[in-house]
């Protein structure tokens, strides 16, 4: 929770620090950027409630990072109800993004791809539903057509993303590798690559020692 905080704090400085100045547009982002977290979080929260029976801690963190991935494409573009909105969906798109992971079978232990793939593919095609001029005179009014070219553009994204990170991932793979055997895996990475033993699950509470069935401890 304290590293969701710092992450949220340091968000402001992203999104507003993106104006370059201290005026108003500066501002609406600062405003979005803590309206879309604050309502990511609590729809993720819902929603994990709604699931398993009870909103975690973990969750709640999860789900405002996934609210502050979502609304920095539209920070400077859309009014704050249009922010509370995005956040809302990216709570509930992701929520249901990671709950996907185990049916589809990926490997990700800290749902990059149900948080910040997902959560800013939702961002960027919702800033072309909900822009307004009045927030931002240099951006598009919105409109079916600007949906269409933001989707477009995210598409475009996630393919480059996908492309490069493969082929660099194979030429990592040739010259150094990228999975350790199966030996040092079994031992867990912290001991057979450095030397430590990072948690001690066994002297955990059994209840603490088990994972969340949506949200990994790991994180």
């Amino acid at each position: 929770m304290l590293g969701a905080g710092i992450l949220w704090f340091g968000w402001f400085g992203f999104n507003a620090g993106s104006a370059f100045s201290a005026g108003g547009l500066a501002s609406s982002a600062f405003v979005n950027t803590q309206l879309g977290a604050a309502a990511a979080m609590l729809a993720w929260m819902i929603a994990e409630r709604l699931r398993v029976g009870r909103a975690a801690t973990v969750g709640a963190a999860t789900g405002a990072v996934a609210g502050l991935a979502t609304i920095t494409p539209a920070s400077g573009y859309v009014q704050p109800w249009g922010a509370l909105l995005i956040g809302a969906a990216a709570g509930f798109v992701c929520f249901a993004a990671v709950l996907a992971r185990g049916r589809l079978d990926y490997d990700d232990s800290l749902d990059v791809v149900g948080v910040h793939m997902v959560g800013g593919v939702v961002g960027v095609v919702l800033t072309g539903a909900l822009a307004s001029l009045a927030i931002n005179a240099a951006g598009a009014a919105a409109s079916l057509e600007q949906v269409g070219r933001q989707a477009v553009l995210a598409l475009v994204t996630v393919a480059y993303s996908f492309l490069v990170t493969l082929a660099l991932l194979k030429v990592t793979d040739l010259a150094v590798g990228l999975r350790v055997s199966a030996k040092e895996e079994g031992e867990g990475l912290d001991l057979s690559q450095h030397g430590e033993v990072g948690y001690r699950l066994s002297d955990m509470p059994e209840e603490l020692a088990e994972p969340s069935p949506v949200t990994q401890p790991s994180r």
